[in-house]
């Protein structure tokens, strides 16, 4: 994800990894996991979105939806899901919002 989505690697202990990015920090910890998450990041342009799927799958993450635009969310919602080990949703979206 990060590769595709700006974050980088702030901190590292034994008990939690933290990530910052551009827009944003998120905090991973240690312990037991948490199901049916979905954790979606931003990401711009959308080729980002896509070399972020095709990395996942490649990778061996399940695919949870190719990347595309998603008008139901919003128009220019354009994004891509794949399941972590723990079957959580992790999606690359960018918002193509426009004025």
């Amino acid at each position: 994800i990060a590769a595709h989505s700006g974050f980088r690697l702030a901190s590292d202990t034994a008990d939690r990894a933290w990530f910052v990015g551009p827009n944003g920090s998120f905090m991973l910890l240690a312990g037991e996991p948490t199901e049916h998450l979905h954790m979606a990041f931003a990401a711009s342009p959308d080729a980002a979105v896509d070399a972020f799927h095709r990395d996942a799958t490649e990778a061996g993450y399940r695919d949870n939806g190719s990347p595309g635009e998603r008008a139901i969310y919003h128009p220019g919602y354009y994004g891509a899901f794949v399941l972590d080990p723990d079957a959580n949703n992790i999606e690359l979206v960018n918002h193509n919002r426009r004025a």
